[in-house]
């Protein structure tokens, strides 16, 4: 009798073990891929990988409600109220290789569509164990295209209509306790009149069974455009250099193996020809 429940305990132990780790990596599959969308979160990539054969689907919506812009680097007190919904797909090619895309919808006052489908490739060239963690080495590379042709002129607009080739590389550390931080940065190239750019974000977080939560600064600098109200009218929107200095974050819980929800928030401090204020969101995730 006594050995029967002693291996029973033993069952039972192991069991939570594997549901702690399962979950575990089921939260680090979902993770990744709260941050697709660069208008309101952080960058568009990271530095976890969803493993090979698994699937991880988003739908989210946001609001952003600045109450001032930057005309060039001059603050005015122009405002506008911005909704978005979007949906998001990653897939593990194989353990180093994940490919990801999204595609928003945004509402600016009458000024409503499609944007612009974001996809991106992402491979795993180095990792080794380094300390107490694991560190990695990814490339990334990707390109987004206007999916309507909304339009543009007006502080409304819901992009540029510009087609954007990117290169990046990540540099991702992740600590045995769960904590971790990654660095990225690389190249925007922008076709038409739209300036070129360069991205660096730095994102820091921990990742627990049922939990993950991270904070993050984005930020930009374009090569060279004009400003709003910096020539003379009418101005081309596709030729404004766009710069900014973003500080976020994001809260997600897992309700089981295959289902979670986030919320995130986003907060533009300053920069050039771009609103300053706050942005929420919220989401489900699914896992298959």
């Amino acid at each position: 009798m006594y050995h029967y429940a002693f291996s029973s305990r033993l069952v039972e132990y192991f069991i939570c073990i594997f549901k702690n780790v399962i979950m575990k990596k089921l939260i680090i599959v979902t993770i990744a891929f709260l941050s697709n969308l660069e208008c309101f979160s952080q960058g568009k990539i990271d530095g976890f990988y969803r493993g090979k054969g698994n699937v991880t689907t988003t739908l989210g919506i946001g609001f952003e409600d600045p109450k001032s812009y930057y005309a060039g680097t001059e603050k005015t007190d122009l405002s506008r109220s911005l909704y978005y919904a979007a949906i998001y797909g990653a897939y593990g090619i194989t353990d180093n290789f994940d490919v990801s895309t999204s595609i928003p919808y945004l509402s600016s006052n009458e000024n409503s569509d499609f944007q612009d489908i974001l996809l991106f490739f992402k491979y795993r060239i180095y990792q080794t164990q380094l300390g107490n963690g694991n560190f990695q080495l990814s490339l990334a590379s990707g390109f987004s295209t206007p999916l309507s042709n909304y339009s543009i002129g007006g502080l409304n607009d819901i992009g540029q209509q510009a087609t954007v080739f990117e290169e990046r590389m990540v540099v991702h550390y992740h600590w045995k306790s769960g904590w971790f931080a990654t660095v990225q940065s690389g190249f925007s190239f922008k076709l038409e009149e739209v300036p070129n750019s360069i991205p660096f974000v730095l994102k820091t977080g921990k990742a627990t069974t049922n939990w993950y939560y991270d904070f993050y600064y984005d930020y930009q600098h374009s090569f060279g455009g004009i400003d709003y109200l910096g020539t003379t009218a009418p101005q081309n929107f596709k030729e404004f250099g766009v710069d900014y200095h973003k500080i976020g974050g994001t809260l997600y819980r897992s309700f089981s193996e295959n289902i979670g929800s986030y919320f995130s928030l986003a907060y533009v401090l300053s920069g050039r020809n771009v609103f300053q204020g706050a942005g929420y969101g919220l989401g489900l995730v699914y896992n298959f």
